[in-house]
């Protein structure tokens, strides 16, 4: 077997109070053996973080997986781990880290077993293939022509416990609330079934944006016990999507998967370049398909995400769209009381990050000019900047991931959601499955496995039937339409501001099949999308 390596990088993380650079290296990835008789094969690598963290409220992970190509890197299929639960027979961590698999075996998680701080630098980690489960023999598995690949996303485990969603007596648009007169938000304290009903107080009322096919105010529907409503406990990613993890991901597909996730075609409202279009520097040729696509800037947040992207990716990484309740209690905390207008970082104040500190190519290490401590600011907002040179010179655009986080931030100056996750509020975007149609109550929570549709003219779709936009006369298609999802926290070109507020349900329903929301850019509204997901934890 021959071996591939992989490294994803994510910087600057958040951990209460302080913040610090961040930078998850994955390295010295090989096989180490084989075990014939039970089909598997054991694999080693070497993880440094630069300040992970666990404290008694919660702690950070990395979600590790492998791909493998049995035909020289043509095609790429989902490796199956050899067992589940934690630290399951084969696998091996160093002491205070444990490794974490799900029972669907799509990879796992590496995260502290006590509380702590720091950077770690973890030397011999091990795990198992299983090869058998799929469908591989020894032979095939061991060919010098079979591939690997390790891939590592941050993520930030969001604990068990009920909360609050809504604001109360807020400018926030369309938030949840207790009646058509009383503005109290609802308390989610299980994931037991919900009601709404059209009640003046003390229920549960749904308040509709009128969005074409949205369920109207005052609406009395159920949203199920299946559907996941964030009491329950679950892993966010730490940032949004990447430049870096996107180019990683597309590496991985066929030709024609590659045609229908290519944002740089001018498809659904995509950039139409491989130039810098509003600081996205994703390139690819499809003139010539076979090469690889790049990034100038892989830090940089991922714009030009279509929710069929962002499906697909979720997909490919065994993961899921998160709900718009589950992104409120990643914001707002557990019972944690709604401060009136508050954004991400829990205060109803910002300060608009509109230019890069003179002088400095954004690189990766790029910091924010502001009025206080020249790089201490509390959106991801971007007017365009005037410095002399670099790429996306003068342009608005996403900045990179947690770009306001450092040594002496804390969490209304770096910006950062209760439990850690960046940029939850502003930069771009994000997916939320809505509450406000039936095709968004169906979500079951289920995760991706790894595999794509290849169905001819849908190569490169998401294919769980239980996620919003499944085709609804052929689920072998895949996801093929956006109704259902929504958009939460606003982005750099937001007009009204009050997109950017936890509770803000501004964009969260709105039809966008029939608005152009369906687009990688939706022009008319003036949004740029981009993706952060999650799982369910085990």
């Amino acid at each position: 077997m021959r071996k591939t390596y992989l490294f994803l990088f994510c910087f600057l993380f958040f951990i209460m109070p302080a913040v610090f650079a961040n930078n998850l290296k994955l390295s010295n990835f090989d096989a180490v053996s084989t075990d014939e008789t039970a089909k598997r094969m054991t694999f080693r690598f070497d993880l440094a973080q630069e300040n992970s963290w666990r404290n008694n409220v919660n702690h950070d992970a990395a979600w590790i997986f492998m791909k493998y190509s049995t035909d020289g890197g043509q095609t790429w299929h989902h490796a199956t781990m050899g067992g589940a639960g934690v630290n399951p027979a084969g696998f091996s961590f160093p002491v205070d880290f444990e490794g974490s698999v799900p029972q669907d075996m799509k990879g796992f998680f590496v995260q502290r077993t006590a509380v702590g701080s720091g950077s770690i630098n973890l030397s011999n980690v091990k795990f198992v293939w299983n090869y058998a489960q799929d469908g591989l023999p020894t032979a095939l598995a061991k060919a010098s022509n079979t591939l690997t690949r390790l891939y590592g996303l941050e993520m930030v485990y969001i604990p068990e416990g009920a909360f609050f969603a809504g604001d109360g007596a807020s400018a926030s648009s369309f938030r949840f609330k207790q009646g058509s007169g009383d503005d109290e938000p609802w308390y989610i304290s299980s994931e037991n079934s919900i009601t709404t009903t059209n009640t003046a107080s003390g229920g549960r009322y749904y308040q509709s944006s009128g969005a074409p096919g949205e369920n109207p105010s005052g609406a009395a529907f159920l949203i199920p016990n299946s559907f996941p409503k964030g009491e329950h406990a679950f892993y966010l990613m730490k940032y949004e999507l990447t430049e870096g993890e996107w180019v990683a991901f597309f590496n991985t597909l066929s030709v024609a998967a590659k045609n229908n996730r290519d944002i740089t075609s001018n498809v659904a409202g995509g950039k139409g370049t491989s130039a810098v279009v509003n600081r996205n520097t994703v390139f690819w040729d499809a003139a010539n398909p076979l090469l690889p696509a790049g990034t100038k800037r892989p830090a940089r947040a991922m714009s030009y995400v279509s929710w069929l992207d962002a499906a697909a990716y979720a997909d490919w990484a065994c993961l899921r769209p998160i709900t718009e309740l589950e992104f409120e209690k990643a914001a707002r905390g557990a019972d944690i009381h709604p401060v009136v207008d508050e954004y991400a970082w829990g205060t109803a104040v910002f300060t608009s990050a509109e230019t890069i500190m003179p002088d400095q190519d954004e690189d990766g290490s790029e910091l924010i000019l502001g009025t206080a401590n020249l790089n201490r600011n509390a959106l991801s907002w971007s007017t365009g900047d005037g410095r002399l040179g670099g790429i996306a010179q003068g342009q608005k655009g996403a900045l990179r991931a947690g770009i306001f986080a450092a040594n002496a931030t804390n969490r209304v100056t770096a910006g950062g959601g209760y439990y850690g996750n960046m940029e939850l509020s502003g930069n771009l975007s994000e997916p939320a499955v809505t509450i406000g149609r039936p095709e968004g109550r169906q979500f079951l929570g289920s995760h991706g496995d790894g595999e794509l549709s290849s169905l001819p003219g849908f190569e490169g779709n998401a294919t769980n039937v239980d996620w919003p936009g499944i085709n609804a006369q052929d689920a072998r298609k895949g996801v093929t339409s956006t109704i259902g999802i929504g958009y939460r926290g606003g982005d750099f070109s937001s007009a009204d501001l009050n997109a950017f507020k936890i509770s803000s349900r501004l964009f969260a329903a709105k039809d966008p099949d029939s608005s152009g929301f369906n687009q990688r850019y939706d022009a008319a509204a003036g949004i740029f999308y981009g993706a952060r997901l999650g799982r369910t934890a085990p």
